[in-house]
């Protein structure tokens, strides 16, 4: 990888943290203070037990038995909890665990090449409020391979599959991370009456005319590519096809880059973008009449720079469900 682009990568996945940062809701117009939402005092600790980054080696481990509510003994801790790997079909298995009780189902979906390791800071916190759901994609963590390239309806087919076999009805609360955003956004386009809500972390426009390195970069099968996913189609596919998915709460969290971020990018397409980076997650605005941005000063590692705060983003997000 040449230096330019490594620096691209870093920006989508590195961690910087801002302890000045700010939130502004857009839609209401509602300014919070610096500080009164949570602090970065838990980010080592999530670092720690989510592996820097919760990027997986790719490569799969023993199969998990899994354990339903009807088999575990009544009262006890797993009584709650779905835990294993679960076939989606094609001689396949995808590692789901569920705990918690209650609905809608939060889903929480990674960003790009992350496990179910990656939301380890907000599961079981978010698990005393309602169903909480966290899985591998193929060819992460505990789930198995799937060749190239990966489109956006596989993943869309493999999430669908995956909540068929392991019985998780909805309605579902979807929370998309970086890329994984894109992901919830076509799964919800095809589940309308499924949603009940939805949360972006950082999920930005597609860059209209990528550098060639970039392009080759996220090519499906480049080596450093785990999950084998065309990454440019999946993102101008999830958001071409954006449209209203319901009268459902559905909060846009969005990085507002600093010059001196913003300067580090070798690529002019990618500057310009980042700099129009919170216009330009406004496009999420039309899932929902009741879609508000929240305009933060974090790295885009929004989750490891202020975990507290997408963890009461998507509280809110539920309890505005109910």
């Amino acid at each position: 990888m040449n230096e330019a682009v490594a620096d691209h990568v870093e920006r989508r996945s590195g961690i910087r943290y801002d302890p000045e940062r700010e939130i502004v809701i857009t839609s209401g117009k509602r300014r919070i203070p610096r500080g009164s939402r949570g602090s970065a005092m838990g980010v080592a600790a999530a670092m720690l037990l989510s592996g820097c980054g919760g990027a997986s080696t790719g490569e799969s481990s023993p199969p998990v038995a899994t354990v339903s509510p009807s088999e575990a003994p009544a009262g006890s801790p797993a009584s709650n909890q779905i835990e294993g790997v679960f076939d989606v079909g094609g001689g396949r298995g995808l590692y789901l665990r569920c705990t918690g009780t209650g609905s809608p189902t939060i889903v929480l979906e990674g960003g790009d090449g992350d496990d179910s390791s990656s939301y380890v800071f907000a599961e079981s916190t978010l698990a005393e409020l309602t169903r909480t759901c966290v899985y591998d994609r193929a060819n992460l963590g505990m789930s198995d391979p799937a060749p190239g390239p990966r489109l956006l309806e596989d993943f869309v087919g493999d999430l669908e599959a995956l909540l068929e076999a392991a019985d998780v009805p909805p309605p579902y609360v979807l929370v998309g991370t970086s890329g994984g955003g894109f992901l919830t956004a076509g799964y919800a386009v095809e589940h309308r009456s499924d949603i009940a809500g939805m949360v972006f972390i950082d999920t930005g426009q597609p860059l209209e005319n990528p550098p060639a390195e970039i392009e080759e970069f996220t090519a499906w099968d480049h080596p450093e590519n785990i999950e084998q996913r065309d990454y440019l189609q999946i993102e101008n596919a999830a958001w071409d096809a954006r449209g209203r998915i319901g009268d459902i709460p559905v909060t846009i969290v969005t990085v507002e880059y600093s010059k001196e971020e913003i300067a580090e990018s070798p690529f002019p397409v990618e500057q310009a973008a980042m700099r129009r980076n919170v216009e330009r997650q406004q496009g999420w605005l039309v899932l929902s009449p009741r879609a508000e941005q929240i305009v933060v000063h974090t790295s885009h590692a929004v989750e490891e720079d202020d975990p507290q705060l997408v963890i009461d983003v998507i509280r809110d997000v539920v309890e505005a469900t109910r």
